[in-house]
């Protein structure tokens, strides 16, 4: 009788425990599925097919609702070399981002406005590195060095914003100078 029990306790520990391996493993691949799921609807949005850029975006939380702020990224570099972000960048900034389709009360210019609170980790400019250079894949060349300079004048016109004094001196610091010649880089 005692082998009876404890064959039963046996048995019921071992459903217990293949019960509980078994919610584990459902949960991962729900987890799993649900991350393949963002990775598609980014792709859908911004035409890049790499699996490990668009792995990226979504572990940064960059989805496709947001997608459009990242393109923003270079600006707000710009803007943060200094330390903080003045109140001319922030307009500049978020002039710019109208212009690229930024709307108002949306997740991106939530994303955006959080930038331009709270500077952003050096992996958010490394992450829009690899989205550029996926993005570029699907692009002509001359698409591409477009996109490039579009970005390039839109980073100068926040260096600029803020910089000289009554209108004289260097408007570009030389934090934001070299951040510029990281991005032309």
């Amino acid at each position: 009788m005692d082998q009876e029990i404890l064959g039963d306790r046996r048995k019921a520990l071992e459903e217990s425990f293949f019960t509980k391996e078994n919610e584990k493993l459902r949960q991962a691949l729900k987890e799993k599925a649900a991350l393949k799921k963002k990775e598609h609807a980014l792709s859908e949005v911004s035409g890049i097919h790499d699996e490990g850029v668009l792995a990226h975006l979504v572990a940064l939380d960059i989805g496709s609702d947001t997608l459009t702020a990242l393109t923003m990224v270079p600006l707000v570099q710009v803007a943060w070399a200094d330390g903080d972000v003045d109140e001319k960048e922030r307009t500049a900034i978020l002039g710019a981002a109208e212009q690229v389709g930024v709307h108002k009360d949306s997740p991106s210019a939530d994303l955006l406005e959080e930038w331009l609170k709270f500077k952003p980790d050096r992996e958010i400019l490394e992450a829009w590195k690899e989205y550029v250079t996926a993005l570029s894949a699907t692009l002509s060349t001359e698409e591409a060095n477009k996109l490039r300079s579009s970005l390039l004048t839109l980073s100068r016109a926040v260096a600029e914003a803020s910089g000289g004094v009554l209108g004289f001196g260097h408007k570009i610091s030389r934090a934001e100078k070299a951040v510029l010649d990281e991005l032309e880089g």
